[in-house]
């Protein structure tokens, strides 16, 4: 699953702030391990895993903040500090916002299949044979048949989602948007 990773540091307590300290135990149950940049967490709170950068721990009780740079992926962060906000309200979080179509993850995991297939040297047609099984693939009429078609348009997906347009991913906001591949 996808998700972003939010930067979160002590804030400055204002008395309505209280119930949004950082409580020991949230971070007891997490994973939290030092890297050479700062902390990462993840938070298991409202059903959800919240992953998380501090550049320092905040003491225990202090209160958080998070920072949003506003930039590219913005409205996904934006997305992610709700949920977590929700899940500290203990509120429903609703679906996780970047879980894919079940079709959506089916191509692309062919593309990616597809594309390690080519990257090995195979033909079309010996992609196509491990992706759709040799008994879908025809003795003749190969080069007009949809499969090799399909096969094709696989390939070139992948070779798109390994140049980075993985990154479209977690852009994918709104059905209303279309879908990311």
């Amino acid at each position: 699953m996808l998700s972003t990773v939010l930067s979160v540091r002590a804030a400055v307590r204002s008395a309505a702030s209280k119930r949004y300290d950082l409580d020991s135990s949230i971070l007891v149950d997490s994973e939290l391990r030092c890297g050479q940049d700062g902390w990462h967490a993840i938070v298991t709170l409202g059903g959800a895993k919240h992953r998380l950068w501090l550049a320092e721990l905040p003491p225990v009780g202090s209160s958080i903040a998070v920072d949003l740079p506003i930039d590219r992926n913005f409205e996904v962060r934006v997305r992610a500090a709700h949920r977590l906000w929700l899940a500290l309200e203990r509120r429903p979080i609703g679906p996780p916002p970047l879980t894919l179509p079940i079709l959506t993850r089916h191509r692309l995991i062919l593309a990616l299949r597809a594309v390690d297939g080519a990257l090995e040297g195979n033909s079309y047609r010996e992609i196509a044979q491990g992706l759709f099984g040799n008994h879908r693939i025809p003795d003749r009429g190969w080069k007009t048949d949809h499969l090799r078609s399909q096969t094709i348009r696989l390939v070139r997906a992948g070779l798109r989602l390994m140049r980075g347009g993985y990154r479209a991913l977690l852009r994918r906001n709104r059905k209303d948007r279309g879908e990311a591949s």
